[in-house]
């Protein structure tokens, strides 16, 4: 959303186009790069729900969603046609992109075709996620697709609306491709949605129809309802479809809600898949530890956001790629390090830790007898290499340096800690 956003996805195969009935399922591509794309947004905290989730909360906001049946079985894939009538649509429920190229969204005509095509989905793996469950769905005739997001650019701090009458592709392709048929408009928090700015999104887009001109308008108003009242992060209707009966409707959901507003939300909280989950950051969760999975080898565990975050950038900045984003919080006693080590260190792919810390409430010297506690407590093989400065700075590197094992290695500044971790992990 991401965003912060999940990471890029792979568009889609679309299976139906223009004029026929479509097998609804771009999935959502997400923002274009330069609003959700950066590190900072796929580094926030956020609940990425599934589609017919998300369509759940469209519908509680009047955005129009074609009707719909989970399934968990061929049976009941089955029996769901038989409620909804044929054709329908048998689409994988999976929190990532590319399920059409993957064969995760099929056309069925009838109950025994959609029995068929249950079990040729379901326990299908699609990039690393088995699915599960299927979202069964009444199949569209669609004259036109359009796009229609609304996210939070961090940079202007403001919901961002991005619409173009280009749907159903990538949007970054359009984005690329075609920027100017891609409109953007912001939002000012203080002042609130008002109707124009629907209208000048659909106007500006070149809608020409005056019927899907009040139907859009009223769609982007409701979004912006659903946006604000779920804390959310992203909400991405892709495509937003136009019936040949002129009907506008959304047709694929993407929608990603802020972690940290779930207090708020127990209804949103108990969405969440917990058995999707990356292990890692589930473990994480368990263990109360605020981690990101990245794709590098050098771990990364600093005290506080700020810090943790840099420390990532100062990892590339050395030619090094960070394996995680490890937020140890303000402190360092044992447990801490213990639990954040822990999580770190269940990742195959970590070939080196790099421990940056920053004393500022809590003392070095407090920080470094808690490194050697919580590696008296658990056998770790991998290099360290640890950062310390701040208050007592000079004190905390001594203690290290007279009784830490021969695998940690302490280092005076954070670049040169970082040159040192990527330089064992590699």
């Amino acid at each position: 959303m991401s965003t912060l956003h999940s990471p890029p996805r792979a568009p889609p195969a679309r299976e139906g186009r223009r004029g026929r009935r479509a097998a609804h399922g771009n999935a959502g591509t997400g923002a274009p790069a330069e609003v959700n794309r950066n590190a900072g947004a796929r580094l926030g905290r956020a609940l990425d729900l599934y589609e017919y989730q998300g369509k759940k909360l469209f519908a509680r906001f009047g955005i129009p969603v074609s009707e719909g049946r989970l399934a968990d079985s061929p049976e009941q894939a089955s029996a769901a046609v038989a409620e909804l009538g044929g054709p329908v649509v048998v689409k994988a429920q999976v929190l990532t992109g590319g399920r059409g190229k993957a064969g995760g969204i099929k056309l069925a005509a009838d109950e025994s075709e959609a029995e068929a095509r249950a079990r040729d989905i379901l326990g299908l793996d699609i990039r690393g996620h088995v699915v599960r469950t299927l979202w069964i769905e009444k199949a569209s005739d669609i004259a036109r697709e359009y796009y229609l997001s609304l996210t939070f650019d961090r940079s202007a701090r403001k919901p961002l609306y991005m619409f173009t009458t280009q749907g159903g592709v990538d949007i970054e392709e359009v984005a690329e491709s075609s920027p100017d048929a891609l409109v953007r408009l912001h939002v000012d928090p203080l002042e609130g949605f008002h109707p124009w700015q629907a209208r000048r999104l659909v106007y500006t887009a070149g809608v020409a129809d005056a019927g899907e001109q009040k139907q859009i308008a009223a769609i982007v108003g409701r979004l912006y309802e659903a946006f604000v009242a779920c804390d959310a992060m992203l909400c991405e209707i892709n495509p937003l479809i136009v019936t040949p009966d002129g009907e506008v409707r959304a047709l694929d959901s993407k929608f990603t809600v802020d972690d940290n507003a779930l207090y708020r939300h127990p209804d949103i909280a108990e969405m969440r898949d917990t058995a999707a989950a990356d292990p890692l950051e589930a473990l994480a969760r368990e263990k109360h530890v605020t981690y990101v999975k990245l794709d590098g080898e050098v771990g990364v565990l600093g005290n506080g956001a700020g810090l943790s975050m840099s420390s990532v950038d100062v990892v590339t900045f050395a030619g090094g790629r960070p394996a995680n984003f490890c937020d140890l919080g303000g402190g360092g006693d044992a447990q801490g390090v213990v639990d954040a080590l822990s999580v770190i260190t269940h990742d195959p792919q970590v070939k080196a830790i790099f421990f940056n810390i920053f004393g500022g409430i809590t003392r070095c010297d407090e920080v470094a007898r808690g490194i050697l506690q919580a590696l008296s407590e658990m056998t770790i093989d991998l290099p360290i290499v640890v950062r310390l400065d701040g208050t007592n700075a000079e004190e905390g590197r001594r203690i290290l340096s007279e009784a830490a094992p021969s695998n940690l290695h302490v280092e005076p500044t954070m670049l040169e800690a970082a040159r040192k971790a990527v330089e064992l992990a590699t």
